[in-house]
């Protein structure tokens, strides 16, 4: 089996799920986020772009229902042994099937969590759940259940946490490498993804994100590839990945000459990398953590250039996004831990000017504070 924790972690997991549902009074949850399949499970695959379901009973129950091209996966790589199909046809309604099997299970008058925060899960997907549900079980909003529960990561996730910043800075070395005057955009992206790869690593759950020109400002994929100019400015933003944990990066590389506003921006990006490190201390509501970079930017005159979050956990992602729960703004209270791993990243963006500054490295939050996991050095590179 291609199970990347041991079967005594994941049963681990799943009692502290069973804890946290009865402390909730649910006698089971519909699970639809892949994050938490692969967490509980091992179960690993793309397969939720379609209805598919994991029932979890507080009893400890396991029972899959997806379509038959992920049998074999889940087979293959999780430790569920009840999977069930549902057979694609014009008015397939793999919802009423589900309901099926759970009054086979004796759950009418039952109380649910559902996972409605969940790319698995689409609005007419989840309409029609709670259509087939209706008046057969109560269902209650539990999204945040089992990712509360996967933001402290194992010794285990942290190995593949710490890989994955290995990755991350041999992808940053091949930027570093051949970005230049004249450099095409595509063959920068083209070696940061083979590092990964070649590495052992993973396709990460977001696009890449690469930007030059006055698209460095941007800090979204878009299609499109440029060859850099004789002066110019590269944005990346990035993840090494490693059995779908992420570790990223972020950085603004100038291209043959620096103006002096882009040389001040990269000292206060440094130093509100810096302070924002230091804000995320274990017991600390996570919320400081955004406060410092914008104290930092603010007194710098850059406050119409800073955002308004400045990073969020990451962990074991799935596409189509590797921001995991919570993220760093403004008055958040949710207090780091040790065991948490969190992207901090500093933007700075002068729309006026048309110059952009990044900052960006991924830490694990210790007993002690933050530990960048980056070896990568901070100082100014102009290629």
């Amino acid at each position: 089996m291609a199970l990347h924790f041991s079967r005594e972690e994941l049963a681990e997991r799943r009692a502290r799920a069973i804890q946290a549902m009865q402390a909730r009074g649910l006698d089971g949850m519909l699970l639809f986020r892949q994050e938490s399949m692969f967490y509980l499970t091992g179960y690993d695959t793309v397969g939720y772009v379609f209805f598919q379901c994991l029932y979890f009973g507080a009893d400890g129950r396991l029972m899959l229902l997806t379509r038959s091209p992920d049998l074999l996966q889940a087979q293959l790589t999780s430790v569920i042994e009840d999977i069930r199909i549902w057979v694609d046809a014009p008015d397939a309604n793999p919802s009423q099937e589900l309901k099926s099997i759970l009054a086979d299970f004796s759950l009418g008058g039952k109380k649910l969590g559902v996972e409605y925060e969940a790319y698995g899960l689409t609005g007419r997907n989840g309409m029609r759940l709670n259509a087939a549900l209706d008046g057969f079980c109560t269902l209650q909003d539990e999204s945040e259940l089992v990712t509360r529960l996967r933001v402290v990561k194992s010794p285990a996730e942290i190995a593949y946490v710490r890989k994955a910043a290995v990755l991350a800075d041999a992808a940053l070395d091949e930027a570093n490498r051949l970005a230049g005057p004249g450099a095409f955009e595509g063959d920068i992206l083209a070696a940061m993804q083979g590092a990964i790869i070649r590495g052992g690593g993973d396709d990460a759950a977001s696009e890449f994100i690469i930007g030059s020109g006055q698209a460095a400002l941007l800090c979204r994929y878009f299609t499109g590839r440029r060859h850099l100019d004789p002066v110019d400015q590269l944005t990346l933003e990035f993840a090494g990945v490693y059995r779908h944990y992420h570790a990223c990066l972020m950085r603004t590389i100038p291209i043959g000459s620096v103006p002096a506003q882009q040389r001040d921006m990269h000292k206060i990006s440094v130093e509100a990398l810096s302070e924002c490190e230091a804000a995320l201390k274990p017991g600390r509501p996570i919320g400081e953590v955004f406060d410092a970079y914008a104290r930092v930017c603010d007194a710098a005159g850059y406050r119409a250039a800073r955002l308004n979050a400045t990073g969020y956990s990451l962990g074991n992602t799935f596409a189509p996004n590797w921001m995991d729960w919570p993220m760093f703004y403004h008055g958040n209270p949710f207090e780091a831990a040790p065991g948490m791993v969190f992207f901090i990243h500093v933007m700075i963006f002068d729309s006026k000017t048309g110059i952009a500054m990044t900052h960006g490295r991924t830490s694990l939050v210790t007993a002690n504070g933050a530990e960048p996991l980056s070896k990568a050095s901070l100082d100014l590179v102009v290629r």
